[in-house]
């Protein structure tokens, strides 16, 4: 039998709250320190404990992240879906079970490898014995597959921090699940590990905590938030790295935290940092911007720095707030009421969480405006492989900000918002400067603040925010541009899309379709994305939600000449983006243009 490695995805079906998720971080790190291309996929309920959970591993040579099309490896633990997850398997699928549960193996056409994995979880502490019932899976599938007993020991210590009675007793665990697969089972399957050279010292991160990490090196002071899935772990993580990176020499914090009572307070804390000269930020998802939409536009219209990040959930209403989606474009890039348009930075990897939470730190106070970051709950949630940082190489970007009574003196006439050289950002004081006036207005008025409801003072206020935000295009991060040489089809894609594309452009190739890849990271648009579609026949946007909303935003922005060569491909189900359904819906979608 001819093996099979590093090539397959093991999907483990338990319940939510059985500890679960622990034993899946050990199996998906060990496998990172054998340096295998390795990715995992959380599929949890929207409920604390009991209902069903899933968790995908796949191993890529070739590095792909996507989910995969088919289950090579399935661990049944959970009863509630038995007969669901063994109905989906294809012939020839590996179906690794508790024989314990009372359920039956029906099917003939599989490798089944019964485990009585409840029964040795007690033999080591019966009180805790649904716990150590996923260990016991991890230590089948170690022995099963080739699992080196190191990476397992080293995964544990990192899940486990010191913590030695609990590392012993998972080693344990581990041991007996190795020696019933050893001296019980005999191996059918050809699937195999091989360890890896990796390339560069990589280590393992998920988006949210990325993303604080990012904000800390921006120089957040004030975090003021309201828990919500998929956001909470940006906070969280922000609280977990204060006391380490954010206190002075007597050890006080230097960045202020708040839990507010919903999200609308929040949004005001942080306009109100801002117009005190600091640095504010929140985190949520789209029903918490939803919340906040009246702030926004005070901000924008005000001009207020602020930071909002969104990590994007299942819409509309509660939806499916434990799934994932790219459907809150259009709601950050247009959101509040009235003419708005909002500065939003879409990350795509890990690496630019990171680098995106202190960049829209400087760019909210340099076009003195609210800026979005806009991940979604698989990157955010999800652990990644992570090459490393890009950190800030010079101070903080404060914008045009007076300090010196000379310079302000220098202004013939001062106004708060006032285009002294045409870029649409005025000059601004900071509170406590003793540069006087330190002025924001929601309400209409003129460039020197005062309130105007003059028909000419509005028209030239608007005229010079659209000035302002434009002006930020070819300001902020640009296109990731991946070109074809003559090639006729362009694909334009944003965020966590970018785990799948390879994928996908070698599903294309196979049939004989070369695509190029343009990977929007910033709205609005750069004029790159423009020159990008006009050097294609045929350019696809794809993204994760039903309506086609970066496709919408695309039409309304482009050339005449253009909109016509732009086609949109928009699919969601909640599921992190599988390369298959994508990929079939632009062969689909070309077809139709041909047509």
């Amino acid at each position: 039998m001819a093996t099979i490695a590093n090539d397959f995805t093991i999907n483990i079906a338990t319940a939510n709250g059985t500890g679960s998720q622990s034993a899946n971080l050990i199996l998906l790190q060990s496998l990172f320190e054998m340096g295998i291309p390795v990715s995992g996929k959380n599929m949890f309920p929207s409920n604390i404990s009991g209902l069903p959970t899933w968790y995908i591993v796949r191993l890529s040579d070739l590095g792909y992240q996507a989910p995969g099309d088919r289950t090579h490896i399935q661990v049944l633990v959970n009863p509630a879906t038995w007969d669901e997850d063994l109905e989906s398997l294809e012939t020839g699928s590996v179906v690794i079970w508790n024989s314990d549960a009372k359920k039956e193996m029906n099917r003939e056409d599989i490798i089944s490898y019964p485990v009585p994995m409840s029964s040795l979880a007690r033999k080591i502490n019966p009180k805790i014995a649904k716990l150590v019932t996923n260990i016991v899976y991890v230590g089948i599938l170690a022995e099963m597959l080739g699992i080196d007993q190191a990476a397992l020991e080293s995964a544990l210590s990192k899940q486990f921090k010191g913590k030695e009675k609990a590392i012993g007793l998972n080693i344990t665990a581990l041991g007996l699940g190795r020696d019933y697969f050893k001296d019980n089972l005999s191996k059918e399957d050809p699937y195999v590990v091989e360890g890896r050279e990796l390339d560069t010292a990589k280590f393992f991160i998920d988006g949210n905590e990325a993303t604080a990490l990012g904000c800390h090196f921006g120089g957040v002071q004030m975090l003021a938030w309201y828990p919500i899935t998929p956001s909470s772990g940006i906070a969280e993580a922000i609280i977990e790295y204060i006391p380490q990176i954010r206190t002075n020499d007597e050890g006080e914090a230097t960045c202020a935290v708040i839990q507010a009572e919903d999200e609308l307070a929040a949004a005001g804390m942080v306009i109100g940092a801002g117009w005190a000269g600091g640095r504010g930020m929140t985190a949520t998802s789209g029903p918490g911007i939803s919340l906040m939409q009246e702030f926004i536009g005070l901000a924008y219209f005000a001009e207020v720095p602020s930071v909002f990040w969104d990590v994007n959930r299942v819409g509309p209403s509660t939806g499916l707030p434990t799934r994932t989606q790219q459907s809150d474009i259009t709601m950050l890039y247009e959101g509040s009421h009235g003419d708005t348009q909002h500065i939003v930075l879409i990350p795509g990897t890990v690496e630019e969480c990171f680098e995106f939470g202190w960049r829209a730190m400087d760019y909210s106070e340099r076009f003195q405006t609210p800026v979005f970051g806009l991940s979604d709950l698989d990157l955010g949630m999800n652990r990644w492989a992570c090459e490393g940082f890009t950190y800030p190489e010079q101070d903080m970007d404060r914008g045009k900000v007076v300090r010196d009574r000379d310079v302000f003196e220098a202004f013939e006439d001062f106004g708060r918002y006032l285009d002294v050289d045409g870029d649409g950002i005025p000059y601004r004081t900071l509170p406590g400067s003793g540069m006087d006036p330190v002025l924001y207005r929601g309400t209409g008025h003129n460039t020197k603040g005062v309130y105007s409801e003059k028909p000419q003072d509005y028209v030239a206020l608007m005229s010079r925010l659209k000035n302002k935000i434009n002006g930020a295009r070819e300001l902020l991060p640009a296109p990731l541009l991946r070109e074809e040489i003559e090639c006729e089809v362009g694909v334009i894609y944003i965020g966590s899309m970018e785990n799948t594309i390879q994928e996908i452009d070698d599903i294309l190739e196979a049939t004989g379709l070369k695509v190029s890849q343009c990977r929007v990271r910033a709205l609005p648009f750069s004029n790159q994305v423009a020159e990008f579609i006009r050097r294609h026949e045929t350019t696809i946007v794809l993204e994760i939600n039903r309506d086609g909303q970066l496709w919408g935003i695309l039409r309304k922005e482009l050339p005449n000449d253009l909109v016509t060569k732009v086609h949109s491909v928009a699919y969601s189900d909640g599921q992190p983006p599988r390369a298959r359904i994508y990929s079939d819906l632009i062969m689909a979608k070309l077809e139709e243009v041909e047509q």
